[in-house]
């Protein structure tokens, strides 16, 4: 059997074989931010090191910078100290960084693709775990931690096991009011947030081939959260329009090379697995998740579980979730309230998603009572959406039109949830205390469910309102 694009890119890096036994891998692309890059450079300097391939590394700011104002100084003292050490450092490598003060600001997993840094057939690596998001375009992309991120800064390569590979063949047409959130969160549901442990997913079939390239980001994006150390999908000629033209995809003729070789990368009809799983579109409804992992995810008309119908090995996380939640078990899902509205994240903080919000959102209001705030993924999202009159749809009905940055999505900036409020949130993990309080409840939904949630101040199913 032939070899899928997985090992095909895998082989095309392997440097060599260590005696751990890991496979010493070139890093193609390295993207860094504020957060878990400041530790890496001190490694470097203690070590008399410099950055080997520093035209490979790219940066932004995203995870601490304030939505509501980004002058400077920031107010938290150490988002502020991130930020200048992020400057220092970028400076003093020279390394490209896409700070405040450019156009290309934005969430790191949303400004390489559309600045054309990602590309089909690469290995990437970033210090975040939602760095699979890049494998939207058939390029194999890790999130790494901070000792790997110096490794790469110093040798451009890393260590690390080589996965095995799940198909994920997904079949069927979509449901009006069902988004490539709801995908991967019925998938998760299904197969579980260890389902992925050892695994790199590959997403395949006529339904994968019909999605946009943001689609299949947010597909990507969360394969992390389903267990996968890889997610990632087969370049086709919807990857190849969508990198054309783009600030640093290919030129010219360089570009008619680079897609004959992309093309060459796709895994073959016969390509080899480790494992299958197939999904049948049609049978997804909008999905919501109840508890406090995002594999706790049921349809919209659906009734949250019982203990006593959960596998033993389940059934004490489900406790945990419902003392968290305060939900009780066997209730509806339709119906609850909610406190606040999130639309934004690395998930889904694209134009799309903030077209999709605003067609629910158009000629209605924000429920009294309800906190509700669009973050934009990126400068360029942002610039989009004012040029389509999309904020102006937001701000009318009663949102705050926000600043680019990752924001409540993990809450390392002001934009935080108070006591046990309850969040309707586009974003990927609804884990205890990840929106900025330990008593705050996250519900995970498409960004169209969030703002029909929001306009109702309870969830709502969005194929009411389309």
């Amino acid at each position: 059997m032939a070899k899928n694009l997985f090992n095909k890119v895998w082989d095309m890096h392997c440097v060599g074989r260590l005696s751990s036994g890991q496979d010493q891998l070139f890093i193609g692309l390295h993207l860094i931010h504020e957060v878990t890059s400041p530790q890496a450079f001190q490694m470097l300097r203690e070590r008399g090191l410099g950055v080997l391939h520093p035209e490979r590394t790219f940066a932004t700011v995203d995870h601490i910078v304030p939505t509501a104002s980004q002058s400077r100084p920031f107010s938290d003292p150490l988002a502020e100290a991130m930020m200048q050490a992020l400057e220092k450092n970028t400076k003093e490598f020279g390394i490209e960084f896409f700070s405040l003060d450019t156009d290309y600001q934005g969430i790191v997993h949303i400004i390489g693709p559309e600045l054309g840094l990602t590309q089909p057939g690469m290995t990437i690596a970033c210090g975040d775990s939602h760095t699979a998001t890049h494998g939207a375009f058939g390029a194999i992309a890790f999130g790494i931690g901070t000792s790997q991120i110096r490794d790469v800064l110093a040798t451009q390569t890393m260590a690390i096991n080589r996965p095995k590979v799940r198909q994920i063949y997904i079949k069927g047409e979509l449901q009006k009011g069902v988004f490539a959130k709801d995908i991967i969160l019925r998938i998760m549901a299904d197969l579980g947030v260890e389902g992925g442990l050892g695994y790199a997913y590959e997403y395949t079939g006529p339904t994968v081939s019909r999605l946009t390239m943001e689609e299949r980001m947010t597909i990507c994006n969360m394969s992390i959260e389903g267990g996968a150390r890889v997610g990632y999908m087969n370049p086709d000629q919807t990857t190849f329009d969508y990198l054309q033209g783009r600030r640093y995809s290919p030129k010219g003729a360089e570009f008619d090379r680079a897609v004959q070789f992309w093309k060459d990368l796709a895994s073959p009809p016969d390509a080899e697995y480790d494992d299958r799983f197939e999904l049948d579109a049609s049978s997804i409804e909008p999905m919501v998740t109840w508890g406090i992992n995002p594999g706790h995810g049921i349809g919209v008309t659906q009734n949250m579980p019982r203990v006593a119908d959960a596998p033993e090995h389940e059934r004490e996380g489900i406790k945990k979730a419902y003392a968290h939640m305060n939900f009780k078990e066997g209730a509806p899902i339709l119906g609850q309230k909610i406190d606040v509205a999130f639309i934004g994240s690395c998930t889904n903080g694209r134009i799309s998603d903030l077209r999709d919000a605003a067609r629910v959102v158009k000629g209605r209001k924000v429920a009294s009572g309800v906190r509700a705030f669009v973050v934009p993924g990126s400068k360029q999202v942002a610039r989009q959406a004012r040029e389509e009159g999309l904020d102006r749809i937001f701000q009318e009905a009663g949102f705050e039109f926000r600043g680019a940055g990752c924001s409540m999505c993990l809450a390392m900036n002001p934009d935080k949830l108070k006591d046990d409020e309850i969040s309707a949130s586009s974003s990927n993990r609804n884990f205890i205390g990840r929106q900025g309080s330990p008593r705050g409840r996250t519900l995970l939904m498409s960004p169209a469910m969030v703002a029909a949630a929001a306009v109702n101040g309870r969830v709502v199913d969005v194929r009411e309102y389309l």
